[in-house]
């Protein structure tokens, strides 16, 4: 689960911050500080789901934005499949709604 949430998170800040021409966005970058696999791995061991939603929500929220928000179809299935992942009430009920977004995110880089 902890590798794909720090994918998720990734993807999402890729789509923020990476822009055409410069050095790609890479799991090791300053801006990932946050959302590495150690700092969900921890997370993860303490059974935080509210912090990990927490964490996810700030970068989708970036990604959305970077898709022109919630008035954009891209927007809107970021938004739809975001959702679900907040709906979450246990580290179960977070893998399928992460591995959706996963797969959208890498879809649309």
């Amino acid at each position: 689960m902890e590798s794909s949430l720090e994918t998720v998170a990734l993807f999402s800040l890729k789509l923020a911050y990476e822009e055409e021409g410069l050095s790609p966005i890479l799991r090791d970058d300053l801006v990932m500080g946050d959302y590495q696999r150690d700092v969900f791995e921890l997370l993860v061991r303490r059974g935080d789901v509210a912090t990990i939603q927490d964490k996810m929500h700030e970068c989708l929220g970036l990604a959305l934005e970077a898709l022109g928000g919630v008035g954009k179809p891209l927007g809107r299935e970021l938004h739809r499949l975001s959702g679900d992942l907040h709906q979450a009430q246990s580290l179960e009920q977070l893998d399928r709604p992460l591995l959706a977004l996963k797969g959208y995110l890498k879809d649309i880089l």
